[in-house]
């Protein structure tokens, strides 16, 4: 077998398993939108689950989980960001670096259920945070920051150093060279965790059932009061967000149309997930233009 040949079958294989790959994501994506888009109308996306004559109303649920992934990237990003940074411009190859590395890889491994009852203990009973969306948050930051930071890590190791030692010969402090050359260079890597950390938010369940609560009470979307108990605002208010809510009405089973319920509720959590990604690609490449001062192609 000639090289040609060897490389032609290599190729083939490979393409094959690309091929496998979209197709089983598009037979996911496929069967819950076309199981659950039937079931979505504009009543279902803009009432409560109190005031839906049949048991469905996402809206309480759909805003919860939204806001929950703002208050989260709040608390991750910036915690994120710095260690990032910390690890791969500045942390020198010692026993530290290497113990801090371990410590986020083991961070990372943790069960969702154990980071919950973590949660529970300690923010919602400890600190007398309650169930809430901030104990939620918080709960969170823990999955966040783990890829969060190994992405940007990897992102700004990606930057050549060559585009380092120009900042530098230009007389820019490392400092400088960092924030007005390497970080601009490394957005779009830094936006592939922002948006694969986005949909752990979004997908999380088991966390969150022991710290943002299982009960979505009625809130005022008029009151901007962040300090009232109707505010839709308030991060102390407990939160039941969309995935915790198809849990709920699929183990409960006393709900009025739960299987539909469940289908639509399942196929809005999707495409909510790909409109926040193809939302968050398009403002990144705006912005890495803006700031790399590089034209779109």
């Amino acid at each position: 077998m000639n090289a040609k040949t060897s490389n032609n079958i290599a190729t083939g294989v490979i393409s094959a398993f690309v091929v496998i790959v979209v197709a089983i994501l598009l037979f996911l994506l496929g069967y819950i939108l076309f199981t659950g888009m039937p079931h979505v109308s504009v009543h279902f996306l803009t009432s409560a689950a109190q005031t839906f004559a049949s048991g469905g109303g996402i809206r309480d649920q759909l805003f919860n989980s939204l806001y929950l992934l703002v208050l989260t990237l709040i608390i991750s990003f910036p915690i994120a960001l710095g260690s990032g940074i910390y690890l791969s411009e500045y942390a020198p190859n010692n026993w530290f670096t290497n113990i801090l590395r371990t410590a986020i890889e083991v961070l990372s491994s943790l069960p969702s259920v154990v980071v919950g009852l973590f949660g529970y203990l300690l923010f919602v009973i400890q600190f007398g945070m309650g169930f809430s969306i901030f104990a939620g948050a918080i709960a969170l930051t823990f999955f966040n920051l783990p890829l969060l930071t190994r992405s940007i890590e990897e992102s700004l190791h990606d930057v050549p150093d060559l585009q380092r030692e120009a900042g530098l010969s230009l007389g820019l402090s490392n400092w400088e060279t960092i924030t007005g050359i390497v970080l601009p260079a490394a957005v779009p890597g830094i936006l592939t965790g922002i948006i694969l950390s986005a949909g752990r938010v979004f997908g999380e369940a088991a966390a969150l059932i022991y710290t943002a609560g299982q009960s979505a009470p009625m809130v005022n979307y008029g009151n901007w009061d962040i300090f009232s108990p109707s505010s839709f605002l308030n991060p102390m208010r407990p939160a039941e967000t969309l995935a915790v809510h198809i849990w709920k009405v699929n183990t409960e089973g006393v709900t009025p149309g739960a299987a539909a319920i469940s289908a639509g509720s399942s196929a809005v959590l999707i495409i909510v997930i790909l409109i926040f990604n193809l939302g968050a690609r398009f403002l990144g490449t705006r912005l890495y233009q803006k700031m790399t001062a590089s034209k779109a192609k």
